[in-house]
């Protein structure tokens, strides 16, 4: 079939590799250190790759190629995303990618009862850097799919995007032992009260945790969790939480 694909000049590539990592579905790889199309079906023609070539070396042109395979590609992806996890001793929660193939989307439960972490420095063997307590991906409240298992006999934490850069003991204090959706009312162009109440109707919620900043614009958030318990018609023991700009608890 003849349709629109990336085309690579080979002479003007200087291998930097800024069009492999834009291209989102890995159709572009350094070969011999030059950028090279690696199958043709691989390639969807949208042309993420063209803005970060520096070098002018890609284009799009329309010629006989094969058609996208969407299926391959997320095989693909799944393959090579279950090496790197495996390789970091992270697990992924099914064996699919996410509906519109962003591998972002893509579910994983994280093990964290490892202890600290030693300082990335090692000069001070008593200093310690605390490790993550985030216990799942994706975190976003727009990314999470509704029914995720991780849900199911979950504390959730439901927190305004800032509230981590503010509060300076976030994930001590807040994430462990939670499954932690974030989010800003502000940024976001959606009523996350549907979202959030799909997540209480569909799980076993133990308790809900809202964390939100002093500002007004975050009492958007705080209104979408209330109004999702509501119509959850589940009873859930919840809890809100403000921060202070200068990241102390002003209220819970």
């Amino acid at each position: 079939m003849k349709r629109k694909i990336v085309e690579i000049d080979e002479a003007k590539c200087n291998g930097c590799g800024l069009c492999a990592n834009a291209c989102h579905e890995g159709a572009i790889a350094i070969v011999d250190g030059k950028a090279r199309l690696v199958k043709d079906d691989y390639c969807d023609g949208m042309g993420d790759c063209l803005p970060e070539c520096p070098a002018g070396a890609i284009k799009i042109v329309e010629r006989e190629a094969a058609a996208y395979d969407e299926k391959a590609v997320q095989e693909r992806k799944m393959a090579k995303m279950q090496e790197q996890m495996k390789a970091g001793g992270m697990s992924l929660v099914g064996k699919t990618s996410p509906p519109g193939g962003c591998p972002g989307k893509v579910m994983r439960q994280f093990n964290r009862a490892g202890g600290p972490q030693a300082s990335a420095s090692g000069v001070d063997a008593q200093e310690r850097i605390p490790p993550s307590e985030l216990a799942q991906w994706p975190c976003q409240i727009r990314l999470v799919p509704a029914t995720a298992p991780f849900f199911n006999g979950a504390k959730l934490l439901i927190a305004a995007d800032c509230t981590s850069y503010a509060y300076a003991n976030f994930h001590q204090e807040f994430m462990r032992g939670k499954v932690t959706i974030v989010g800003c009312p502000k940024l976001d162009p959606v009523d996350y009260s549907e979202k959030l109440a799909e997540i209480l109707r569909e799980n076993d919620i133990k308790s809900v945790t809202i964390v939100r900043m002093e500002v007004p614009c975050c009492g958007g958030l705080e209104m979408a969790a209330k109004k999702a318990l509501q119509a959850s018609g589940k009873f859930i023991p919840w809890q809100v939480v403000t921060i202070s700009l200068d990241g102390r608890i002003i209220d819970s």
